[in-house]
């Protein structure tokens, strides 16, 4: 197969993109495009190898490309630093590929170039990684399931009056802090808001309100505050920790079963040097970002951090951008959230702590990345190849399923209901007609949770009414009116289509004026999947963990080699040693006893183990007299289907016979008992088939046809094996479990 034919798309040069552009060319591709919108971050380093410290700021997939080059100068590798969602990689451009190969973090992008390579009809190789856990499968039209055939589950988020009014764990506090963030320095969005909510719906009697009436507090804006006080980060710190909390004790239906919050004073929190409530209450860690903040800190950093942020503010632009990697932006987040944690009572976090958290990151395990890179390609060779029929799910797990980390799982059909990939695409969504408008449908509903990026809505009611146009500024009056306007009530149909995703789906609209836990909107068979996927996720866990529990348990019950090891280095070298003293004698019996033979026939009768080499064989077909033949000393005992026994050894020996039947292995006696006989003779009733014994006083094994085996020595003592079983690892399961 000449790889240098087939043409190639890697979307994505970050964590198992690198991985992925090195593992193509040295295999032997040579045409490949790369496209990725990041550039290169000081935190890439650890695990994106293809970038170094002085590649920092740059475009990934630009300096990928020349990193990658070096291996093969020869080939013809493009690169852009854009978006997979800008309408020039549209259809057309997908049908120029044999495959494409995702290496995404996020799912709209997947979405997107899952409907791309569906309308091309190319093959695509899905991955990701997540820490230890990994996954990658092939996408084909009408083969296997796509991308959106299983809903996957929405990122956890929390009621806006949790974050706002009554936070219970850290994660509420940390959000807090940067939709604070976002307020004080960045885009201002009203879903954001950190003032407390005076319409919580626990707060029946609306005592904050009353509150601000009798003037006990007064209600600032955020952003407004801060602008007055020229960012004045003591002012700041008592409006957030103290007058905001005073309003919200002022609630007090919220209180009367939770704990109540504790206002911070500057003058008094700035000089106290006690710990907060923190899990290990051992604080001794030198690492700095692992290190809790005394309270006092907390206050010194959060002013240090507001500092710094106003006078970038005012000399870079109108707003900052939140960034994890951003130190003063980490700081301001990591004080503000421990301080919020500290009014509520709860646990405070270490600054690395926070990060994780608020970046929503899962650790990147560079070993994971190059697994996965490594079975994309292994998935792409047997799709060029044609061998579509050999191709897998391939799983890597955080935990070995009977000793494997690499699990394999059947291509899965594709869903009949899928609203991307079915015949007739078409799905449900319930929201209040009265009052949810055409605006929140586009950019919640169609672009957030289904992924379109230009879609056109057209009321399938045969009037042809279009409620959304892409084309910009012809339907921008319909924004704020409700959906239940224009005539739609429940169970009305909507036709949907996005051109550039070459999609069409079928919308059907379900009223509801009252939805679970407060929600705008719910897309029903999302519900329903979702809680089947996990129904199902759970009973895979159940049977797999019975499965490794039989596999413990259960006895060995196939023939294996048994190896016959010394009990002790000092029993090895005695029997050496008495190898030594009597080979001479050894020999001089050899030759007298050939002497004796009368017949050519009564000797080859009597000679029943010929040497060659490394080993010697003894049938129990004949008389197993061998005096005198060197053999060697790591014995093997094989049983065949002919009753012969195999020994092997890699020193010299002496196995001797006599008139009894018995074999003397360096001074050993190995009883033989056969169904036959030694001498094909009769069956005893009370033996068992085919028994060989080997005994002395510190050996004794022993080969049961019944299959079964006991192994009783010293040294199976000091090694692996002590209760006379071995346990044997079965081959890999199919039945392995979705990665999400």
């Amino acid at each position: 197969m000449d790889l240098s034919s087939y043409k190639l798309l890697v979307v994505g040069a970050g964590g198992i993109g690198c991985e992925l552009l090195k593992n193509l060319i040295l295999t032997g591709f040579t045409q490949i495009e790369v496209i990725d919108l990041d550039t290169i971050e000081l935190s890439n380093l650890n695990r994106q190898f293809l970038f170094q410290k002085c590649h920092v700021g740059k475009p990934k997939a630009i300096i990928a490309r020349e990193s990658v080059l070096k291996y093969n100068p020869s080939a013809n590798i493009t690169a852009y630093h854009d978006s997979i969602m800008n309408q020039k990689y549209n259809v057309e451009y997908f049908k120029q590929f044999s495959i494409v190969l995702n290496a995404l973090d996020n799912k709209a992008a997947r979405s997107h170039v899952n409907r791309l390579c569906l309308a091309a009809d190319v093959p695509l190789i899905e991955s990701g990684s997540a820490g230890y856990l990994g996954q990658v499968t092939l996408i084909k039209k009408n083969m296997t399931e796509c991308y959106d055939c299983l809903p996957k589950p929405p990122q956890k988020t929390f009621p806006g009056c949790t974050i706002r009014n009554t936070p219970s764990e850290p994660i509420h506090c940390i959000v807090w802090a940067k939709h604070l963030f976002n307020q004080l320095f960045g885009a201002e969005d009203p879903d954001e808001a950190v003032s407390p909510d005076g319409e919580d719906p626990e707060n029946m009697a609306n005592a904050g309100q009353n509150a601000i009436d009798k003037n006990e507090v007064v209600r600032v804006s955020t952003r407004q505050w801060a602008k007055e006080t020229k960012y004045n980060p003591t002012k700041l710190f008592n409006k957030l920790f103290n007058d905001d909390v005073k309003y919200l004790l002022s609630m007090s239906k919220l209180w009367e079963k939770r704990k109540p919050p504790s206002p911070l004073e500057w003058s008094e929190s700035i000089q106290n040097d006690t710990l907060p409530i923190k899990e290990d209450q051992n604080n001794s860690n030198q690492m700095s970002s692992l290190k809790i903040w005394t309270i006092s800190e907390c206050c010194k950093v959060f002013e240090e951090s507001i500092n710094n942020l106003f006078k970038r503010l005012n000399g870079e632009s109108e707003i900052l951008c939140w960034d994890k990697d951003d130190e003063d932006a980490m700081n301001f987040v990591a004080s503000a959230a421990n301080l919020r944690c500290i009014v509520f009572s709860i646990i405070v976090k270490s600054k690395f702590e926070i990060k994780s958290l608020a970046g929503n990151i899962i650790p990147a395990i560079a070993t994971t990345n190059a697994i996965v890179a490594g079975l994309i390609v292994l998935e792409a060779l047997k799709v060029l190849s044609n061998k579509l029929n050999e191709c897998k799910t391939v799983y890597l797990r955080d935990k070995p399923l009977q000793n494997k980390l690499i699990v394999h799982g059947e291509l899965v059909k594709p869903n009949l209901k899928c609203y991307v990939c079915a015949a007739k695409p078409e799905i449900s969504v319930r929201f209040n007609l009265n009052t949810f408008t055409v605006k929140q449908f586009e950019t919640k509903i169609l672009k957030q949770e289904l992924n379109m990026v230009q879609p056109d809505v057209e009321i399938d009611d045969g009037t042809g009414r279009i409620i959304i146009s892409s084309e910009e500024g012809e339907t921008e009056g319909n924004n704020d009116k409700p959906l239940g306007s224009f005539g739609l009530c429940d169970q009305s149909r909507l036709k949907c289509d996005d051109f550039f995703q070459n999609y069409e789906l079928n919308i059907v609209i379900y009223h509801s004026e009252n939805l679970e836990n407060s929600k705008e909107y719910e897309i029903m068979s999302d519900t329903q999947t979702i809680k089947e996927i996990q129904t199902n996720v759970e009973n895979e866990n159940i049977k797999l963990k019975k499965l490794e529990d039989e596999l413990k348990s259960k006895p060995i019950e196939e023939d294996i080699l048994i190896e016959k090891v010394t009990s002790s280095e000092e029993k090895k070298r005695t029997h050496e040693k008495a190898f030594e003293d009597d080979d001479e004698a050894q020999k001089k019996e050899e030759e007298s006893n050939s002497k004796k033979l009368k017949a050519a026939e009564e000797q080859e009768e009597l000679s029943s183990t010929s040497v060659n080499n490394a080993s010697d064989v003894i049938s129990d077909e004949e008389e197993p007299k061998s005096n005198g033949v060197p053999v060697e000393n790591d014995v093997i005992l094989e049983e065949d289907e002919e009753d012969e026994i195999l020994i092997e050894d890699d020193s010299k020996q002496t196995c001797q016979t006599n008139e009894s039947n018995d074999i003397f292995y360096n001074h050993k006696k190995l009883s033989i008992r056969n169904g036959n006989g030694v001498n094909g003779g009769g069956k005893s009733d009370s033996q068992d088939d085919d028994i060989i014994e080997c005994s002395s006083e510190e050996d004794v094994i022993e080969i049961n046809d019944d299959e079964s085996q006991t192994v009783n020595s010293d040294s199976y003592q000091n090694g692996t094996n002590t209760n006379g079983s071995s346990n044997l690892n079965g081959e890999g399961s199919d039945d392995a479990i979705t990665l999400e």
